[in-house]
Formats: C-alpha cells, structure tokens, sequence
C-alpha cells in the first residue's frame, strides 16, 4: 500500500471504531501527539510500533511498510487554509521572531531540536472559555564553529 491511501485507512479505521488519538496513543504506551503524527505519515514507526497500529485498527499486513517508512517531511501549501493550522503559523508569523531572540538570549546561537523534541496538548478549563495549552519540549543545539 501507498503511504496515502495507509493514511487513509488509519483515519477512516479510527472513525469507524469510535477510537481517539489519545486511546490510541494509550494502547501503545506513548505520547499522543507523536503517535497522531506517525500515523499522519510525519514520523515513521518501528516494526513493533507498526504491528500493534495495525492490530488496533485492523489494518491489512500491506499497511505496515508504509507505517514504517521513513517520511519525507513537507507539506504543499505555502499558507495553511484550514482555521487551526493557519492560527499555528500567525502565532509563528507574529511571535517567530521573538521567540527566536528569547532562545537565544537564554541559551546563545543556535536552534531548537524538532528531532529531539517532544510536544504534548492539554485542555484547561476556564470559565472564560477552556484553553488550548500546546508544550514544546526541543533540545537545544547550538551553532558549531569549525
């Protein structure tokens, strides 16, 4: 199978089974946001990984290549459309620049990992209306001269 049409499969088996990212994620003894991910095709999966992905779901043999392929990270649209998406990158837009000088005001020249790097979401109840709280765990990996 493609990677495509195992990302198809993954979100239409999760739907039909009434499952969640988190559920899913739980099962496997894992953090939600990476799993989502993997089975998004962002990440790849190892082969115990792939074989309890595609026991939960109840995907065919064919589909566990395709989970354990290494991903080519890009994506087609210059501006997200979708309303979510698109807020991610204005807060990156509006605050890139200043998170960039805050990082590197505390930790010198360099960048954070996206490779050693975690990221979980929680909802925050607010009787103002409930909160998206988005962490960002990156090791930091500063500039080498040579």
């Amino acid at each position: 199978m493609k990677k495509e049409e195992v990302i198809e499969a993954v979100v239409l088996a999760k739907k039909s089974k009434g499952l969640t990212w988190e559920g899913i994620a739980g099962e496997l003894g894992m953090g939600t946001v990476w799993v989502t991910s993997a089975c998004l095709g962002m990440n790849s999966m190892t082969e115990e990984v792939a074989d309890k992905v595609c026991k939960i779901l109840d995907l065919p043999a064919a589909a566990k290549p395709a989970l354990m392929e290494y991903p080519t990270k890009t994506w087609e649209k210059s501006v997200p459309q979708d309303p979510l998406i698109y807020r991610l990158y204005e807060i990156v837009g509006v605050y890139g620049d200043t998170l960039k000088e805050v990082i590197q005001e505390k930790f010198g020249d360099g960048i954070m990992s996206a490779i050693d790097f975690s990221m979980d979401v929680e909802k925050e109840e607010n009787p103002k209306g409930d909160r998206v709280v988005i962490t960002m765990n990156g090791k930091f990996l500063p500039y080498k001269a040579w």
